[in-house]
């Protein structure tokens, strides 16, 4: 198993270990995970649980969603800022609109 194929089982056991143990199925959990889509989601949603202890799905899986919303609306962001840092640079160092002709 490569490292990056370790972290990720890890991650995805803790969070069944943390679902199951509230009495939740280990299905749930799997489907979570694969949701989450990042080791580093998947901790944060082990974190989520063992702080606030949800007493249903529904509680776990908008949790879910939210942390999901964040990390789209991030990478969202970075997209955005290299998209405009791209065409700064055009405009500063030419290009389409820079008034040069070829």
């Amino acid at each position: 198993m490569k490292p990056n194929q370790r972290i990720w089982a890890r991650s995805r056991d803790e969070l069944v270990a943390a679902v199951t143990g509230l009495g939740f199925s280990a299905e749930l959990a799997e489907l979570m995970a694969r949701e989450l889509g990042s080791p580093k989601a998947i901790d944060r949603m082990v974190s989520y649980i063992r702080l606030a202890r949800p007493r249903t799905e529904e509680t776990l899986v908008d949790e879910m969603l939210a942390i999901r919303s964040e990390i789209d609306a991030w990478r969202e962001r970075k997209e955005s800022r290299e998209a405009q840092a791209a065409y700064n640079a055009m405009l500063f160092y030419g290009g389409i609109g820079s008034g040069e002709e070829d």
